[in-house]
């Protein structure tokens, strides 16, 4: 009664390029199983192997696209008369035409090679065997009938043929035997992948553990991007970059860092394969599957030994519940944590019911890690929100995996749709889209790193010692400060003619003047409140520092603005951001221009800078 998520979820990967395991029974005949199919294989490859190379090229040719001038689009060469399904061997013929034309694009079968004809024998053979492994498992694919076997298949053929990570797209594997690669595609497809019919997908195909990868930003948007005041320069973080060690590559040890992250240790943990992520939950409608059901037997124990206020029978009808799903911990092949939860996506949040670690295993960063590998699978899942009511004893843990008493989604939307406990506190967490949570300790760790290398560039820089001042003992009573040996080196200038107040209260009377003058500007309309996402479609992904005017009001009121350098520095960005995202000819663009010379003139007046 699994549901064929649970399959699906974390598997580890299975089989390698060129070694497609067979599936017992995959051929329809009695007493076919892994050793009759590896040997029927391997005999279509020897008898390929010894065919002439034209009916070797007539094989890639299939896998190969259109050569031919004026940019043909077609895929592969296709036969004129295709031969019968299933092809015999005996009837097929060994005379190839190379100026037979495609099926598809009217080319030749000579137009889909052209790259072939300088390859090698022996690469010739292996690119053939790559192709028949591939045919292969895609057959027992679709005759299989046991849904779970069907599953690793699928598992097998995305991560090996289809998806980006597999080795057998690597360059290692793809140099030839002379050491240069085979060019048996043009552009950046994959020789096979963009010819071998797309399978069709069934149940959840999100792997826990795989990493998010971001999207490439298009070539103009970094010159688009706009420039803060402090950022460092990208060609300064590179050349840091390339003297630090890449964390990824944590030292095989048990010894961590009194300053590791609290998910560092089950990190390392499931890159070694001693822990695993599984997704699991039951079905009614699909087969029995003894792994998942132990599984979720084992969850319902861990659920009910850490949660004894819970009664039993509701974790069990809840983590047995087909609506329900759990994302599932598993330690040398038992379940030892694990995260209950009910996706609700009309409603764009997700309910967390149960959340624990056994006793034993805690206090190893699994429940963050847990947490972390939840977020990532609802990220791809496109659902942006938690919801859970949280005893006084998990609050603490909820706060540090970023929940709170700040509920982001609407009360009609969850209001009749889970569960009030008493006693409880509902908290919720906002998921970012554009954060990898599981190796998000990483990325702060190497954002440390850049940081602990730029200050030391920087001390070097101005680390050299200047001779003291003698000229006080010669009776000097003052001297100027920029006269001072090496003053400036420390990045020194002198101040401005423009006034910067001391009074603190001073300040905040001179600043919340001159933003209430603002405010009540014609042209300020657009800047009031904090730009909302539906009415600026992508607003958030181009605008990396968004500000507006009761924003500002707010920090004035904390006592943020200490100088007048902060708050001139978000007015600015008010205006920078509108112009960045808004074309010079609209309305909005032309109220930012018009503000800003306003808010100056109010700056000057004020005499925080000079006129």
């Amino acid at each position: 009664m699994a549901d064929s998520a649970g399959i699906q979820q974390g598997s580890p990967a299975i089989g390698a390029a060129g070694l497609v395991p067979a599936a017992p029974g995959a051929g329809g005949t009695e007493g076919s199983g892994a050793a009759g199919g590896s040997a029927r294989i391997a005999v279509k490859k020897a008898q390929l192997r010894s065919s002439p190379r034209p009916k070797k090229l007539e094989k890639l040719g299939v896998y190969s696209s259109c050569k031919a001038e004026g940019a043909c689009k077609c895929n592969g060469w296709k036969s004129q008369n295709p031969p019968p399904t299933p092809p015999r061997t005996d009837q097929q013929s060994n005379t190839v035409n190379l100026q037979e034309p495609c099926r598809s694009c009217s080319h030749t079968l000579g137009d889909h090679v052209t790259h072939l004809e300088n390859v090698s024998e022996e690469e010739m053979n292996r690119l053939l065997g790559i192709v028949l492994d591939v045919e292969y498992l895609y057959t027992c694919v679709h005759k299989e009938e046991d849904a779970d076997t069907k599953q690793v298949y699928f598992s097998l053929f995305k991560e090996e043929v289809y998806s980006h990570s597999s080795p057998i797209w690597s360059q290692d594997f793809l140099a030839g035997a002379s050491g240069g690669q085979i060019p048996i595609h043009t552009g950046n497809t994959h020789p096979l992948r963009h010819t071998l019919p797309l399978l069709p997908t069934t149940g959840d195909e999100t792997r826990i553990g795989e990493k998010r990868k971001p999207s490439e930003p298009l070539p103009h948007e970094e010159n688009k991007r706009p420039r803060v005041v402090g950022d460092i320069p990208m060609d300064l973080i590179n050349e840091v970059m390339s003297t630090i060690a890449d964390p990824a590559a944590i030292p095989e040890t048990s010894l961590l860092s009194a300053h590791s992250a609290r998910d560092e240790a089950a990190r390392l943990e499931e890159r070694r394969g001693v822990i695993e992520f599984h997704v699991i939950g039951n079905s009614l409608n699909q087969k029995p599957n003894k792994r998942i059901l132990m599984w979720l037997v084992g969850l319902q124990n861990v659920f009910s030994h850490q949660l004894p206020r819970m009664p039993k029978e509701y974790i069990t009808r809840l983590v047995f519940d087909p609506k329900h799903k759990t994302l599932s911990l598993i330690k040398d092949g038992r379940v030892i944590g694990g995260i209950c939860f009910r996706m609700f996506p009309s409603q764009g949040f997700t309910e967390i019911v149960f959340c624990a670690v056994t006793s034993n295993e805690q206090v190893k960063g699994y429940g963050t890690h847990l947490m972390n590998h939840l977020k990532e699978y609802h990220i791809k899942h496109e659902i942006l929100n938690f919801l859970t009511y949280a005893d006084e004893y998990a609050i603490g843990y909820f706060k540090k995996q970023g929940f709170s008493k700040d509920i982001k989604v609407p009360k009609a939307k969850y209001v009749g749709y889970i569960k009030d406990y008493e006693g409880a506190t509902l908290m919720g967490c906002e998921l970012n889209p554009s954060i990898p949570y599981t190796e998000f300790s990483v990325i702060i760790k190497k954002q440390k790193e850049i940081i602990k290398k730029l200050i030391e560039r920087k001390q070097a820089q101005i680390r050299k010692v200047y001779p003291g001042l003698s000229c006080f003992k010669e009776g000097v009573r003052q001297i100027p400060i920029e006269s001072i040996p090496g003053i400036r080196e420390t990045g020194w200038k002198p101040v401005g003619k423009g006034k910067e107040l001391k009074d603190p209260d001073q300040l905040y009377s001179t600043l919340k003047t001159i933003l209430q003058h603002v405010k009540s500007h014609q042209n300020a309309w657009p800047f009031m409140e904090p730009v909302k996402k539906t009415e600026a479609p992508g607003y958030y992904q181009v605008i990396r520092f968004p500000m507006d005017l009761k924003t500002m009001s707010e920090r004035l009121k904390s006592r943020y603005y200490t100088t007048r350098k902060l708050f001139m520095a978000d007015m600015q960005r008010i205006f920078t951001n509108c112009r960045e995202y808004n074309p010079p000819e609209s309305e909005y663009y032309k109220c930012a221009n018009l503000l800003e010379k306003f808010f100056y003139t109010k700056i000057k007046e004020a005499g925080l800078i000079e006129k």
